[in-house]
């Protein structure tokens, strides 16, 4: 699969006036942290499917997204339990730790729902308890 430069797609995007809205900072104390690396195309399937609605969907309000590379794992502003090895890897962060994580794209439906489930954890008060990964490797990055 050829390499898909991010910057050339989300110039390509805000030019037809589907980029998604990225804050660089959260607002409030829960966030969506999405880890991606220059080239990985389930990164770019996301951004089509699912980025460009994010900041608009219930999810997406509730949990504002940040998007990071990879290597700026250190500078998420959170603590995260694991270090992030695949991409994409969605964190979802509340009060600075993090709740649990989808690691994979497994298509905007799934992804929905699983993030519904994280969110629960959250709406509960759970985000202390264990951590919830969600797997959906396999999938290349």
């Amino acid at each position: 699969m050829p390499r898909v430069d991010r910057r050339l797609l989300l110039a390509l995007l805000a030019g037809a006036g589907l980029a998604p809205r990225v804050r660089a900072e959260a607002s409030g104390s829960r966030a969506l942290l999405m880890f991606e690396r220059d080239g990985c195309a389930w990164c770019l399937r996301w951004h089509q499917e699912v980025g460009v609605g994010y900041p608009k969907s219930d999810e997406g309000l509730k949990a504002p997204l940040r998007v990071l590379r990879e290597v700026d794992a250190a500078k998420a502003g959170a603590t995260l339990k694991a270090p992030v090895t695949m991409a994409p890897t969605f964190v979802l962060v509340d009060q600075g730790r993090e709740v649990g994580r989808i690691v994979g794209y497994p298509g905007a439906e799934f992804f929905y729902g699983l993030l519904g489930e994280l969110m629960k954890k959250v709406d509960r008060g759970a985000s202390r308890a264990p951590n919830v990964a969600i797997e959906t490797a396999g999938l290349p990055t």
